[in-house]
């Protein structure tokens, strides 16, 4: 009879833990769903003047500054076909405040190659995005030949000297090479497939339980 219960108890605690995950899910997906709203609103305004407005993510921007060429930084990425390249990041004073911003991809062969840098510093058009985590599996950078897999600050300060804003600025617009990237709402949004696959689990254990109650007791 001990037995029982315990199984008993051991089957409920399992059931009670899948619910508990499924109904977290429901919350991620109700957060993640008004994230991607927020976002495509922002996306959809006109760009405000970057030194008279809040930072904010996805905040489209339009600003003028002082590019720094000398200190360009080649991050490898993929760009929207799949194919390997660099993203070309460069420092920009824009008032008092450092910023680094994002002009795009580029294929290899264009690494270093001064037709990239044609480009207004006095009229940018561009949109606001937090920087994100170092991917602990990427490999570490090259500072020597210029050939960055993360954007570590630590790497950045060495590189450049000096330190930025959280916040970079991704150049928008229609420019053949470096290729601005498109900033969309399209971030991964898979928490009503894990909600289903938890209750799922909650619903066939709890009728798995129920049946050999049934046929034991």
């Amino acid at each position: 009879m001990r037995h029982k219960f315990l199984f008993s108890v051991f089957i409920i605690f399992f059931i009670f833990i899948f619910f508990s995950l499924g109904l977290w899910q429901i919350i991620r997906l109700n957060w993640k769903n008004n994230l991607i709203l927020e976002i495509e609103n922002s996306l959809k305004n006109p760009p405000v003047e970057l030194t008279q407005s809040n930072k904010e993510n996805y905040l489209k921007i339009e600003t003028s500054g002082k590019i720094d060429f000398d200190k360009q930084i080649y991050l490898y990425n993929l760009n929207d076909n799949g194919t390997p390249g660099f993203e070309v990041i460069n420092p920009i004073l824009i008032d008092d405040e450092n910023f680094l911003i994002n002009r795009g991809w580029i294929p290899f062969e264009k690494k270093n190659i001064k037709e990239i840098n044609n480009f207004d510093e006095n009229k940018i058009i561009g949109t606001l995005k937090l920087q994100g985590r170092k991917n602990i599996f990427k490999p570490d950078n090259d500072l020597e030949k210029n050939y960055w897999f993360s954007l570590n600050r630590e790497d950045i300060l060495k590189f450049t000297g000096k330190e930025f804003s959280e916040y970079i600025i991704y150049l928008n617009g229609n420019y053949q090479f470096p290729k601005p990237k498109k900033i969309t709402a399209n971030i991964s949004n898979n928490h009503k497939k894990y909600a289903i696959t938890w209750f799922s689990l909650a619903i066939s254990i709890l009728l798995l339980y129920l049946y050999f109650r049934k046929k034991n007791y």
